[in-house]
């Protein structure tokens, strides 16, 4: 393997489907790798990739680690060290979340332009490593450029974008119609489980960011639904070849 990617992408619950469109693979299972965690949840493969994606060099990961699953913030994290170390300059990060905007439907594609962190432990607790500064600047944690670049080819290609905050939580459990409401109002206009504490991370090391999460539930409104990882993953994969077109045109413009 003589690639030398730039770009890395991450890939949530159910949402695996985009691997497929990757040429020239490498695979590498996590438990192959020192000091990789394992994914534990359903719907994530848990393996590297190293291939191409839009004509360019890419590595993926297939499947992510969650605080939830018992794994410290360093150890969530450590994969964006790794592509830090491999040379890799910008990240794309998707995930399946539960929509609070009243606007969104099930299926929708969300263009992450902010987000809440409200995990209990912050990814950069401890001893700062020095790929960026002991307090890092987060106005941008999302990069406009590449924003901008997504809302043009959405257009060319018909595809309707919502853009919007996500509030990233702990998790296990779904939210109850209490905490969407009060996550709405906070600010939100999705939430899930993952994604913020490797985007803090990221930005720590000066790696660029574009993240996409598909609307696979609807919470906080005057109906509450019951919601199923199955339907979530069902949801994301239905969704999910809108993403990756998204992804793949932008890999291949930038």
């Amino acid at each position: 393997m003589t690639a030398s990617p730039k770009t890395a992408i991450i890939l949530g619950t159910g949402l695996g489907q985009l691997a497929s469109e990757i040429t020239d693979t490498t695979e590498i299972p996590y438990k192959d790798i020192p000091n990789f965690p394992v994914s534990t949840v359903e719907g994530h493969a848990g393996k590297l990739i190293f291939g191409k994606l839009g004509g360019k060099d890419i590595m993926a990961m297939e499947g992510r680690f969650h605080f939830y699953e018992g794994y410290s913030m360093k150890e969530v994290t450590f994969p964006v060290r790794v592509m830090y170390e491999l040379g890799i300059k910008t990240l794309f990060v998707s995930n399946a979340a539960g929509g609070m905007n009243p606007e969104f439907h099930i299926g929708d594609l969300m263009i992450i332009t902010d987000h809440l962190n409200l995990f209990p432990e912050h990814p950069l607790r401890g001893k700062n490593i020095p790929t960026g500064p002991r307090f890092p600047d987060m106005h941008e944690p999302y990069d406009h450029e590449l924003i901008a670049m997504a809302d043009q080819i959405a257009e060319e290609k018909g595809i309707t974008l919502r853009h919007g905050v996500y509030a990233g939580v702990q998790g296990p459990t779904f939210e109850t119609p209490a905490e969407y409401r009060m996550f709405r109002i906070m600010g939100g206009d999705a939430v899930g489980m993952s994604t913020v504490p490797e985007v803090i991370v990221a930005r720590h090391c000066g790696i660029r960011v574009f993240g996409v999460s598909i609307i696979t539930d609807l919470g906080g409104f005057d109906n509450p639904v019951e919601v199923s990882h199955e339907e979530v993953q069902q949801a994301a994969a239905t969704a999910q070849p809108k993403m990756t077109t998204i992804m793949r045109e932008i890999i291949a413009r930038s």
